[in-house]
Formats: C-alpha cells, structure tokens, sequence
C-alpha cells in the first residue's frame, strides 16, 4: 500500500513513516508536474531505507 502512495501521493508516505518535513517538502515538489517524478523516486527510496531499518532493528530486538 505505501508502495502505491510512494507513487501516486509521495507527500503521504514521508507522512506514514515519520518524516513530516521531507513530506512537506514533497508536497511543494508535487505542486508542480516536473517535480512530481523526482518527488515519487524519493519516496520509493525513502519507503526502502524505512523498510530496511525496521528489518534490522527488528532483528536487533530479537537477539
């Protein structure tokens, strides 16, 4: 789902993953069509980091 939303409203996925000024600062990318692709690669890569630290943190708290 946040896949999805990494795509089509990357303002909303900084939102979902704790980072309210990086989706701020999306959000003023999305005003404009040009920026829009830039700001949807971001999220897609910023939904990964995310991913990734909650898979080792996950995996740290289980030692």
């Amino acid at each position: 789902m946040r896949l999805f939303l990494a795509i089509f409203l990357p303002f909303a996925v900084f939102f979902t993953i704790g980072r309210p000024f990086a989706g701020i600062l999306s959000l003023i990318l999305q005003v404009t069509l040009i920026g829009w692709i830039p700001a949807a690669i971001w999220a897609t890569y910023a939904l990964s980091q995310y991913k990734t630290d909650q898979k080792i943190k996950n995996s740290a708290m289980g030692r």
